[in-house]
């Protein structure tokens, strides 16, 4: 009878466990099914076949220096391309919104109620040293990460409550909430580090010292501030798993550093590199006239997307006084004149941007839809009318005149408790002078930043732009030590927990976060909260076009434009599969062709 008993319940915890617990998996949807089934090969956008080998050399000029090689703090400058060094426990496909498959881990399981992962590591996976990747280093990561790491993982892993050890080649991850169903997938994107290569070393401390990952690639030259090296590791681990078949084809990829974009620009021409985003329309429209383009040896290409574009902008510190009213930032965004900058500095090569989620069915547009409006209702005594009323569109002299635009904004300024005196922008009952400064770190902006300037300084506002080299900035920007500066708010087709690092009140006190303007009101932490908990996509494309309304009527930058294209320059000596996904331009697939490099060698 005892031993019937115990029987019993033996069977109903495990039906108990059953029901916690969906079936062991090789990939996670964020809504809906993954594309590729369990016994894919590969991804389609790649070439399966690819040759490995050859060499690509890149231009690093978004930075003039780098002093570190540990990408995963807070403190110093880490070089680029760091990320081929780790892999992470699920790879992103490129051709769906927010899939993730297994990479280090084979196996994926979710409780049925979303209140922990299971991941089950496979057993062919090595670090660099050959010592395998364990459940042991997994949870020395996250729990490294949260503790020591870069604020932005203390906020982005906030709802994750504790890693454990379950299993010879298992790890549960707990989280705190079960109304958070993005957690699994960011938690396949974490990169996992080997425990003992750092328990006898500083992870707080910056290093120059060669990491040790499980990745396709390691770093065999630095010169600091300069250049690095990678070579692709020939016995790579995970050289047959499928979501890396035709990926990381190129031998040796490496990182040359220009303190200056017209100097690299023609470095590029003159053969010292391979390839280039070119980000400057006028170079696009102007610089490429050689004869090496004319014979197909330099190519430009360019490759259409359906990436959200996010939002580039002048963003306002909100957290400086002068910008703490929301009706002054307003005022302000009519000093930029898009469509004199469009047609005369970027030979029409933009579009406006209008929302945080430009470029994808994310960004709000017209009027509230109802089940927006049941999202908003609860806030309108704290939220806009206008919220509720007007489509939001940034300043526009398109059938006007920059003129018009400056007396709405001398309007507004006005209506704000602002009128110039002694020639200076004041505020009457503070006598606060409207003076500020434009931190940039590209000198190309600056031809961008100047006309701007001068339509501020016609309000009777004084602006100085100032461009520092990309420590200080960097520096700067962690501290939130500035007044206003170019930034961009990147995004995804599936936004989630990332949305508390750009807009939280947590985010607005935390160094180092994105949350540049300082945005800090609880309508935005409610609606940030709501697109993290969406169950469904409708519900997230809903909750999501909700708090772009909020963001827009808040005035937290100057919009400036966007393109649905990669604007790609490079040396013909490389090809590359048909077709780009759409969510990315997927550098990493193409391979260097032996007979394309002679002719190019040759010329």
């Amino acid at each position: 009878m005892h031993a019937k008993r115990c029987l019993v319940c033996l069977a109903l915890v495990l039906a108990l466990a059953a029901g916690q617990a969906a079936a062991d998996d090789h990939a996670l949807a964020m809504h809906g099914e993954p594309k590729y089934g369990p016994g894919f090969e590969h991804f389609d956008y790649v070439n399966p076949d690819a040759p490995k080998g050859g060499t690509l050399r890149l231009a690093n000029v978004a930075a003039s220096t780098f002093d570190s090689l540990h990408p995963f703090i807070l403190r110093g400058t880490p070089a680029a391309g760091l990320g081929l060094v780790y892999d992470t426990l699920t790879e992103r496909s490129l051709d769906e919104p927010f899939t993730e498959y297994g990479l280090l881990a084979e196996r994926i399981q979710v409780a049925e109620d979303n209140s922990h992962v299971r991941f089950t590591l496979r057993e062919a996976a090595r670090f660099h040293d050959g010592e395998p990747v364990t459940p042991e280093d997994v949870v020395f990561t996250f729990q490294r990460l949260k503790q020591d790491g870069h604020p932005q993982y203390r906020l982005y892993y906030r709802d994750v409550e504790r890693a454990e050890q379950t299993g010879p080649r298992q790890v549960t991850f707990h989280f705190a909430t079960t109304q958070n169903p993005e957690l699994p997938l960011i938690i396949g994107q974490m990169p996992v580090l080997p425990q003992h290569y750092w328990e006898d070393r500083d992870f707080t401390a910056t290093t120059l010292e060669a990491p040790l990952g499980s990745g396709p690639y390691r770093v065999v030259e630095v010169e600091p501030g300069r250049r690095i090296v990678y070579e692709r590791v020939a016995d790579y681990w995970a050289e047959d798993v499928p979501v890396k078949r035709g990926h990381h084809n190129i031998g040796r990829i490496s990182y040359d550093y220009y303190r200056d974009g017209t100097v690299a620009l023609q470095a590029l021409k003159a053969g010292e590199y391979d390839l280039r985003q070119e980000n400057v329309a006028r170079n696009w429209a102007t610089a490429y006239d050689i004869d090496a383009v004319e014979r197909g040896l330099l190519r430009k290409e360019e490759i259409p997307h359906s990436q959200p574009a996010g939002m580039q902008g002048f963003f306002f510190n909100t957290r400086r006084e002068i910008f703490s009213d929301p009706q002054v930032r307003e005022a302000l965004t009519y000093a930029f004149d898009f469509e004199w900058t469009n047609e005369n500095l970027f030979y029409g090569a933009y579009e406006r941007t209008r929302s945080y989620f430009e470029n994808s069915e994310l960004a709000a547009t017209g009027l509230p839809s109802a089940a927006e409006l049941e999202l908003l209702e609860p806030h309108r005594d704290q939220l806009p009318e206008r919220v509720f009323t007007q489509a939001y569109q940034p300043p526009s002299t398109e059938g006007r005149s920059l003129r018009q635009n400056l007396r709405e904004a001398m309007a507004l300024l006005r209506e704000a408790g602002w009128q110039v005196q002694d020639g200076v922008l004041t505020h009457q009952e503070s006598g606060r002078e409207m003076r500020f400064e434009i931190l940039l770190v590209s000198p190309s902006f600056e031809r961008v930043v100047l006309p701007f300037e001068q339509n501020l300084e016609r309000l009777g506002a004084e602006v100085s732009v100032r461009t520092v080299d990309p420590t200080q900035y960097q520096n700067r920007m962690d501290q939130f030590d500035f007044d206003m500066t170019v930034h961009v708010a990147p995004q995804s087709l599936s936004p989630g927990n990332e949305q508390r690092d750009f807009w939280s009140c947590a985010a607005a006190e935390t160094q180092g976060s994105r949350n540049v303007a300082g945005v800090c009101d609880p309508v935005v932490d409610e609606l940030v909260e709501r697109v993290i908990d969406a169950p469904t996509r409708e519900a997230l494309v809903t909750r999501t076009r909700a708090l772009d309304r909020v963001l827009q009527y808040g005035f937290y930058a100057v919009p400036n434009w966007h393109t649905d294209v990669y604007r790609v320059a490079y040396w013909d000596r490389f090809g590359r599969p048909p077709q780009n996904p759409p969510y990315g331009l997927a550098l990493d697939t193409w391979w260097y062709d032996e007979d394309k490099a002679e002719r190019v060698d040759n010329r």
